[in-house]
């Protein structure tokens, strides 16, 4: 039995799509007999100060127990624990986009995710994408180990018979789901819609998620088939989502793109950009646009729906959630494994050479 500290320093409020993925991965009860061990603060600076201070001290005193950041990355006295210091990444986005990121992501976070690549020796992402990225940042002899999350049905879709029909003249309704913020690239969606509306397709643009960081003039003057619900209960998502004709996404990096999977419970179709994490996780289920292509991607759009896809894509998306969690299944195994064992548990595979 090993003793786990594990980061939750940064949970305060309502949980986003990333902390649940953290919290579901690393509950103690997937992890027993191991004795996890939750490490809580409440406020900023009791966070900062647990970040940097509290828990490399845990470690250093407690020399056999792993120290589980799931969250925000290690500070540098984490580096003193060696390959006990164990990193849960969800992308790299800290390094490759440092034009979207926050005042803060960028004084305390980037820098701190920029050290751990140089120092860090044990490391488990998300997806394949997100391990190739970061294999390429990281120090060549480091363990990067898949770590995919499974999905489950948090919305309560699993009952729905599918996307609400669609007939031509009625409103094509497009759901968002996500925090509105520059990577999102929420003005590329809304672009869509309106090239949609111009070829003379009705379309409604429905987003969910609350606004965060960042400028964005189209929440001052919203179009008039934009339709914005803020965070939204479960509850209130699955009767969004029972009303909508497909789910779009324009994000222009994800990691994973956990909404994309969660929709898929319910049997919605999913349009998303071209791109590796999107192939990935999507597996050929959904429609790929380019956002930078309003025009063309409406006539996707348009073709899509115009045919039997949109029914079609129901099955495939259940399929292909279900695909994702028994690889996710097969992840979770092999780190109980690795907790038991050490590196040899990947042996046979499971990590990004």
């Amino acid at each position: 039995m090993r003793r786990i500290y594990l980061d939750q320093t940064h949970l305060r409020g309502h949980v986003t799509g990333i902390e649940r993925v953290a919290i579901d991965l690393f509950a103690p009860e997937r992890l027993a007999p191991h004795d996890v061990r939750p490490v809580r603060s409440p406020n900023l600076l009791r966070m900062v100060a647990a970040q940097q201070l509290g828990l490399p001290w845990r470690g250093l005193v407690d020399r056999s127990a792993l120290v589980l950041l799931p969250g925000f990355p290690p500070g540098p006295l984490c580096a003193l624990l060696g390959e006990r210091c164990v990193l849960y990444v969800h992308d790299t986005f800290l390094l490759d986009r440092p034009q979207d990121l926050s005042w803060k992501s960028r004084l305390y976070m980037a820098p701190s995710f920029a050290l751990a690549m140089r120092w860090g020796r044990r490391f488990l992402v998300n997806s394949r994408t997100t391990g190739e990225a970061l294999r390429r940042v990281c120090a060549p002899d480091a363990l990067v180990a898949l770590l995919r999350p499974a999905v489950r049905d948090v919305f309560g879709l699993a009952d729905l018979p599918g996307p609400a029909p669609y007939r031509p003249g009625e409103p094509l309704r497009m759901l968002s789901i996500g925090t509105i913020e520059p990577r999102k690239d929420y003005p590329a969606a809304l672009a869509l819609a309106a090239a949609l509306n111009r070829a003379g397709v009705r379309t409604e643009l429905h987003i969910v998620g609350r606004v965060g960081w960042g400028r964005h003039p189209f929440l001052d003057d919203p179009p008039p088939y934009l339709a914005l619900h803020g965070y939204v209960g479960d509850a209130d998502l699955r009767r969004l989502a029972a009303s909508c004709h497909l789910m779009v996404s324009t994000s222009k990096a994800e990691g994973l793109g956990l909404p994309l999977l969660e929709i898929q419970h319910g049997g919605l179709p999913v349009v998303a950009p071209e791109g590796a994490v999107f192939r990935e996780v999507l597996a050929g289920s959904g429609l790929p646009i380019r956002p930078d292509d309003p025009d063309g991607s409406a006539a996707s759009v348009m073709a899509w729906i115009g045919s039997d896809a949109l029914s079609a894509a129901a099955a495939a998306g259940r399929a292909n959630v279900a695909r994702w969690n028994r690889l996710a299944e097969a992840d979770a195994a092999r780190f109980r494994d690795f907790l038991d064992r050490g590196p040899a548990a990947y042996a046979d595979g499971g990590t990004i050479p």
